[in-house]
């Protein structure tokens, strides 16, 4: 954290000298001071692509206007992963994609998800943990990556297909949570 307000406090020197005029000065320092403390005071939403084996992961960028892919974790190593995660890094909320059927039922799936949730609840008590509807999110990953040009081979990697999944996941859910608010 110190390094970044250095680092911040670096450009702000930079940007000021190239203000002349005082006042002008006095607005653009007000509203960088406001950008700062907004961005340092916001935290990260994580989204997680749930597997039996494979866990893809993806967060927003701390403003939560872009979601990212993040990693693709061992299914058991995911809850010691996101504990160091949330360690560095300011997280708000986690998202688990919520497999459901055609019929709008719970897939099968949700038997080996529904005690990674319970157990992630336990460990992070203070993230609150939300479900969101993950149909399609495979193939729309599977569009991506061909849309992306990657080669076979790449397309292959079911780990990226994870990660790629839980971005998905992610962004449609930040703009489900958008249009809520309009």
């Amino acid at each position: 954290m110190d390094v970044l307000l250095m680092y911040l406090a670096k450009i702000r020197k930079i940007s000021i000298s190239r203000f002349t005029d005082s006042s002008i000065r006095q607005v653009f320092l007000s509203v960088l001071s406001v950008c700062i403390i907004f961005a340092l005071c916001m935290a990260r939403i994580m989204a997680i692509d749930y597997g039996r084996k494979r866990v893809g992961v993806a967060v927003t960028d701390p403003m939560q206007l872009i979601a990212g892919g993040l990693a693709t974790v061992p299914a058991h190593e995911i809850i010691a992963y996101i504990e160091k995660y949330v360690a560095t890094e300011a997280v708000e909320e986690i998202v688990v994609g919520l497999p459901k059927q055609m019929n709008n039922q719970p897939s099968e799936s949700m038997r080996y998800i529904q005690p990674f949730v319970s157990a992630l609840k336990k460990q992070l008590p203070h993230i609150p943990v939300v479900f969101y509807d993950e149909r399609f999110t495979s193939v729309l990953a599977h569009k991506a990556m061909i849309d992306g040009g990657l080669k076979k081979k790449a397309r292959q990697n079911k780990a990226l297909v994870d990660e790629i999944s839980a971005t998905i996941i992610l962004q449609d859910y930040l703009e489900s949570k958008r249009f809520m608010q309009l």
